[in-house]
């Protein structure tokens, strides 16, 4: 049963697009035990969030899925001529839960009212824990502006456990060092959370969860271990990757995975790159407003009071 109250559109939480998958004709694929099925293929629909165009795969549904994470966003690639106008995210606020960043190319700058100003560059990833609840700002950042070039990056939401929906809030960047890296002839996997073959991410999470981004080479298979009790989750990037069942997973699309069992199995004719993610479901109830995620309805509205109160911060000065 999803354990999703409500969710109404707000300047960051929308609606999504579901299609139903294709086969894959003259498979590659090989059986294995302990496969996980496929859910659901679901397609991602472009959107603005502020000047910047993301394909965005889910937003605040299919919570018994996705869980612990809440929106999954793909933003550019976009190419900024030297010069232009940053593309741009005014301040806004949040509260229960932490965007993160990721960029695979460009550069990004981020402000916020815990008087934090970061310049985020190729491979860095950025966590902005709201807690119980603060301000940022977003937009391409100063090299990309001034020398041009491509921004590519995601913007994923991990939602926050009940217990510390309230805590204060933090922001950390971290960069390539600070993750594992697997790579051979078939593959290159930098594990940005969590372990895999070994691996492990040394950025801290609140709760169990995983992140893995892939580039897969041509005639390559790879069979990915998961605790059967956690979601797993595909997103694919370039490419075309076979899923078991012979299912073709095409470029902007996620693959929802069922619990059960183990293995994802993939196989790629071409070479493929994507995003792996999933962890420990939180199972708890999720209401949502726009960028405040919560477990209550009272405790929304207690986010809106403090947001108009002033008590996240001043979006004037985050702005500057």
């Amino acid at each position: 049963m999803e354990r999703r109250k409500f969710i109404k559109k707000g300047s960051a939480i929308v609606g999504l697009t579901a299609v139903g998958g294709s086969l894959v004709v003259g498979s590659g694929m090989y059986d294995v035990k302990s496969k996980r099925k496929v859910h659901r293929i679901l397609g991602s629909q472009r959107v603005n969030v502020g000047t910047l165009p993301v394909m965005r795969a889910f937003a605040g549904n299919h919570t018994d899925y996705v869980s612990p994470y809440v929106l999954f966003d793909e933003f550019g690639p976009v190419a900024i001529n030297p010069g232009a106008d940053a593309l741009r995210v005014d301040a806004h606020p949040h509260a229960g839960v932490s965007p993160t960043t990721y960029f695979l190319e460009g550069s990004g700058h981020h402000k916020d009212s815990l008087n934090f100003d970061f310049q985020i560059g190729k491979g860095d990833f950025m966590m902005f824990n709201s807690g119980r609840g603060a301000i940022h700002m977003e937009e391409s950042g100063k090299e990309v502006v001034e020398k041009g070039g491509l921004v590519h990056g995601f913007q994923v939401w991990l939602n926050t456990p009940s217990k510390y929906k309230f805590m204060d809030p933090t922001t950390t960047v971290n960069n390539l060092g600070d993750m594992g890296l697997l790579e051979n002839k078939d593959y290159k996997i930098q594990v940005v959370l969590g372990e895999l073959f070994g691996e492990k991410s040394q950025i801290e999470t609140l709760s169990p969860a995983f992140y893995y981004h892939v580039k897969m080479n041509a005639n390559a298979r790879l069979d990915i271990p998961t605790h059967p009790t956690d979601n797993a989750f595909i997103y694919l990037v370039k490419g075309e990757l076979e899923l078991e069942g012979a299912k073709a997973l095409k470029e902007n699309q996620v693959a929802l995975y069922e619990r059960g069992e183990s293995y994802l199995n993939l196989f790629t004719k071409e070479g493929a790159e994507f995003m792996v993610l999933g962890g420990e479901p939180l199972d708890e109830v999720v209401y949502s407003y726009g960028p405040f995620v919560m477990n209550t309805e009272q405790q929304i509205r207690q986010c809106m009071y403090n947001y108009q109160m002033g008590l996240m911060g001043n979006p004037d000065l985050v702005n500057q």
